[in-house]
């Protein structure tokens, strides 16, 4: 990606359109595919206890349903969202949407456990060409007096898509319909994306191109590689013994990163296409905000992994049951988001420190809960700590992408925040291999004890599953402290 901003021309007029019903259709279908992109990430944790079920599959296989998506949508979102600029984001956002839905089709039909898998990268590459031009768009859609109200709603669809997810993903399994069991959570963004589709070919408008732009494909090459050097070991290296090769891969990853920055620096002195701006690489403030963004979200993916299969796996919940015991989580995200929009920039470094401190001592309290557990889970006793995790995670959220961006030249600025998004998946990818490796390492064998014995095996390997994120959250809130206020942080 070249040091620009990725973002579309500025269109403040929408003479495509015959008047406001015509705008709020198209914004629709962005909210549409926006939502469905986000769900199908909160419906699969509900399900992932039956899919293992269904095909038998390995803790790593597990892994890897939730962990290729997140780590491909990261790979793909910076090229994602260029490929808008190079082809014209209309274009490129019906692509995406049939590359998801296409996708979705084949998740849900998948024979095996390693067909589901290869399907989840298809979708992750859709969602990653989606995604950015739902945003991208919104400036062709609206005058600037009118974009404030449409960007809030995407706010919303987010909270609203963390709630219905593992509800919907509960319902839609234990309804079984035609026998089907899980498979439905993938198939029903069929009709959905295909109605999506529809819409955006009456409604949408044609941005116009950027010309003299370029992908950087060695670029994605060389973070995708360091990227696996890291993840592949830490899924797969529990299922193999731990050879010694698994620990060169992760030893690897560190000149493999170094490569990369080396090329970026080198493609930005010959002004050719750059992933990550060099601009961006030398402003230390914004590295390490890069770097606490992905601590704080290397602790969510996980712990809804491990949760699901703790609860269905471990005392015997139905997806719906699990999904209902989740929920307080989402609804404080929701509560304490809409108290961040009222804070604006106010005390930013502090609401970080007391979000991150909410979410590390919500998952200490969990120990103290699933701790007080006998062989009979009871779900309310949940609710406190999730929700003080809920509230924790979106009081924290804002004021960070706040705080990290405030240190980056208005010339950069939506490459950064494109960069930042990306390491916000690739800090999840990381999560869910390191609390994946930590929880599934306490179960071997697990399957063949008595339900007593069972029970407490689930709950020792909750609580050190649960240590990650805590420990994690717990950094940040100490770590938020190096960087430089917001108002004094542009360079």
């Amino acid at each position: 990606m070249t040091a620009e901003p990725s973002t579309v021309p500025s269109v403040t007029d929408a003479s495509a359109f015959a008047g406001p019903k015509e705008r709020w259709i198209a914004m629709a279908v962005l909210l549409v595919a926006s939502f469905m992109n986000l769900m199908d990430v909160t419906i699969v944790n509900v399900a992932l206890p039956s899919m293992e079920a269904a095909f038998d599959a390995t803790p790593s296989q597990i892994e890897w349903v939730v962990a290729v998506y997140i780590l491909v949508f990261a790979l793909c979102l910076l090229p994602g969202g260029r490929s808008g600029d190079i082809l014209g984001r209309r274009r490129v956002f019906m692509i995406g949407v049939t590359i998801f839905t296409v996708g979705s089709a084949l998740c849900g039909l998948a024979p095996s456990i390693n067909a589901l898998v290869g399907s989840r990268i298809v979708q992750g590459i859709g969602g990653a060409m989606m995604i950015p031009q739902t945003l991208a768009l919104v400036p062709a859609l609206f005058p600037p007096e009118e974009r404030g109200a449409a960007f809030a709603l995407f706010g919303l669809s987010a909270g609203l898509a963390s709630v219905a997810g593992p509800l919907l993903g509960g319902v839609l399994i234990g309804a079984d319909i035609w026998g089907l069991g899980w498979r439905p959570i993938f198939l029903v963004n069929i009709p959905v994306g295909l109605g999506a589709l529809f819409l955006a070919m009456r409604f949408l408008p044609k941005v116009p191109r950027r010309e003299g732009m370029g992908i950087d494909l060695i670029g994605v090459g060389l973070a995708g590689l360091a990227l696996l050097l890291v993840i592949f070991p830490l899924i797969e290296g529990r299922q193999l013994g731990w050879p010694l090769w698994t620990f060169a891969m992760m030893v690897s990853a560190a000149p493999a990163a170094w490569l990369f920055v080396l090329w970026q620096r080198r493609q930005a002195a010959a002004s050719a296409p750059q992933l990550l701006p060099a601009e961006l690489l030398s402003n230390r403030s914004y590295v390490l905000g890069v770097f606490l963004t992905a601590i704080l979200f290397s602790g969510i993916p996980g712990f809804f992994l491990i949760m699901a299969l703790f609860l269905q796996n471990g005392f015997g919940l139905t997806p719906l049951q699990s999904g209902l015991t989740t929920l307080p989580f989402s609804v404080g995200v929701l509560i304490a988001s809409a108290m961040a929009g009222r804070l604006g920039n106010r005390l930013l470094r502090q609401r970080i420190t007391a979000g991150a401190g909410m979410l590390s001592l919500g998952m200490m309290s969990l120990w103290f809960v699933v701790g007080s557990l006998g062989d009979t889970l009871v779900s309310w006793y949940f609710i406190p700590s999730l929700l003080v995790c809920g509230i924790g995670l979106g009081t924290a959220i804002s004021p960070l992408f706040n705080t990290v961006l405030a240190s980056v030249k208005g010339a950069d600025s939506g490459s950064a925040s494109g960069a930042l998004q990306a390491f916000q998946q690739v800090g999840g990818a990381l999560g869910v291999a390191i609390v994946g490796q930590i929880f599934f390492s306490r179960l071997l064998g697990v399957e063949q004890q008595a339900s007593s014995v069972a029970h407490d095996a689930y709950v020792r390997a909750f609580t050190l599953g649960t240590a990650y994120p805590a420990a994690a959250f717990a950094a940040l809130a100490c770590l938020v402290w190096f960087l430089p206020k917001p108002e004094t942080a542009a360079r």
